[in-house]
Parts: structure tokens; C-alpha cells; sequence
């Protein structure tokens, strides 16, 4: 997308169609973001959308789009905790890792292609800066029985 290089994080978000959620409220004893020198750890944070959690297991009631939905908007989430955190998306360097958890099925083996709708989105707001290392993995349960968990780091600007 060439028209994206003049646009800001927020604005090329709006420019998809989407919005940042709400950042959601802590469920337990520990901080949303941790900023030590210029990387940022964010806590990982579950499949949320506007009528709350997104919840199944990918390959028993939950497909691989509804799936890669579900870690879309773990990522905006996400991208909600760094503005509330920095102040504005312009603040980040790059996207350096990606944990994504899928909640799975027993032999279900496309978490990958599930947490693709988290690093899809990373690139499309950053472009290249929003390339990341990653683990993408099913797991038997999550937290609230999301579909998705994502955690992340990023680099901040000085």
C-alpha cells in the first residue's frame, strides 16, 4: 500500500476499517507493559471483541478464519495497551516478537496460520518495521476459554 507511507499507525488503522478497543481491565496481580530502556514487554492479553471474549478451540468449534479474527484483535488490543502506554503508535521502532496461543483442539496444527491475523495486521500498520520473530501455539486451554492469547514486545523510539 503505497498511500499507507504518509499515514500515521492510527490513521492507516482507521483506513482498514478497524478502531483500537478499550484497553481491558487487569485479571491478576502484574502490569499491562513494562518499559525497560527502549523495549517495551506487553503482558499477554486474550481474544476480546465488542461483546467480550472470543472464546472456542480452533479445529473443534472455532474454524482457522474465525480463528486468524480472533488474534486481529488481540493485536489491536495490543496496539490500545502501546498508545495508552507511549501516547501515540508513533512511538514504535519496530515490533520485535510475537507470542500468539492458539486454544486448540487435540492435533490441531495451524496456530500458525491462525496467529497470521496478529502479524498481518503488525505489517500492515508498520509496514516493515512491524516484522517480528514469533511463536505461534495450541495449547489446550486459555484463559476465560479465549480462542487466542498474544503477547508481545516492541522497540520504542527515543
Amino acid at each position: 500500500m503505497q498511500m499507507t507511507q504518509n499515514l500515521s499507525p492510527e490513521q492507516i488503522i482507521t483506513s482498514l476499517g478497524l478502531e483500537l478497543p478499550q484497553v481491558p481491565p487487569l485479571g491478576g496481580n502484574y502490569v499491562p507493559a513494562k518499559q525497560v530502556g527502549k523495549v517495551m514487554y506487553l503482558s499477554g492479553v486474550v481474544s476480546m471483541g465488542p461483546d467480550g471474549f472470543i472464546t472456542g478451540r480452533a479445529g473443534l468449534d472455532r474454524s482457522i478464519e474465525e480463528g486468524y479474527a480472533a488474534a486481529r484483535a488481540c493485536a489491536l488490543t495490543q496496539l490500545a495497551v502501546i498508545k495508552r502506554e507511549l501516547g501515540s503508535l508513533d512511538r514504535v521502532a519496530e515490533v520485535l516478537t510475537v507470542n500468539g496461543y492458539v486454544n486448540a483442539a487435540d492435533g490441531f496444527a495451524d496456530a500458525p496460520a491462525v496467529i497470521n491475523g496478529a502479524s498481518d495486521l503488525l505489517v500492515a500498520v508498520f509496514g516493515e518495521a512491524g516484522r517480528h520473530v514469533r511463536a505461534a501455539l495450541g495449547l489446550n486451554a486459555l484463559p476465560r476459554n479465549a480462542l487466542v492469547e498474544l503477547q508481545m514486545t516492541v522497540r520504542v523510539k527515543e
